[in-house]
């Protein structure tokens, strides 16, 4: 007997039978990731509203829905990029990601430790890296790819873009995202000068 790819599928099939018990294990495992992306959007200020949003149009349209675990976050996540378009249209605003600092947080794991909701995205620490004047394009790009792990076709699918207009955009944020730390580091720790004096003949100093 082959094992699951995804630890999540036997609980996503369990969720579609009606089982609460594994409706919440979802929750906990696709909720956190969600609201980092939906921070690129909207702000951490009204992540979790449009979350709440996402949820409750998700558990409405449940029965519309069939498939594995990667395919219910991409659904999901899909039907929370329309509802933060919909807040934003409400606000008159443009998309966060293009005029404030984004998080741009560290390569998906399967195995990364649970996120409960006082870990809000508004946290300025943990593994991601403040990166100012971010493209949105690239933001949420980088966002689907690592934080949600999708590969390009579904990344693409979900803002409706081409698939290698999404590999464009990891790439060159993630290049210039490079480039930032690399600045950034070379600034905090600059070269030191060997001020001990010069050695002797047998080089000691």
């Amino acid at each position: 007997m082959s094992e699951s790819a995804d630890p999540l599928d036997p609980l996503v099939e369990q969720m579609l039978a009606g089982d609460e018990t594994a409706l919440r294990a979802v929750y906990h495992d696709v909720q956190p990731r969600l609201l980092r992306y939906l921070t690129v959007l909207v702000g951490p200020d009204e992540a979790e509203d449009v979350a709440s949003e996402t949820w409750a149009q998700g558990f409405r349209d449940l029965d519309r829905f069939s498939g594995d675990a990667d395919g219910f976050r991409g659904w999901l996540t899909t039907i929370g990029r329309h509802r933060a378009m919909d807040h934003l249209r409400r606000q008159q605003r443009r998309p966060r990601a293009d005029s404030e600092l984004v998080e741009v947080p560290g390569p998906a794991g399967r195995g990364r430790r649970r996120e409960h909701r006082h870990d809000r995205p508004r946290h300025r620490g943990g593994t991601g890296a403040r990166w100012p004047t971010c493209p949105r394009t690239r933001a949420e790009a980088i966002m689907l790819r690592t934080v949600f792990g999708f590969d390009a076709p579904t990344a693409a699918r979900i803002p409706g873009k081409r698939p290698g207009a999404v590999r464009s955009a990891t790439h060159r944020g993630l290049r210039a995202l490079e480039k930032r730390l690399t600045k950034d580091s070379s600034k905090k720790f600059p070269p030191t000068r060997d001020t001990s004096g010069p050695t002797d003949a047998e080089g000691t100093k």
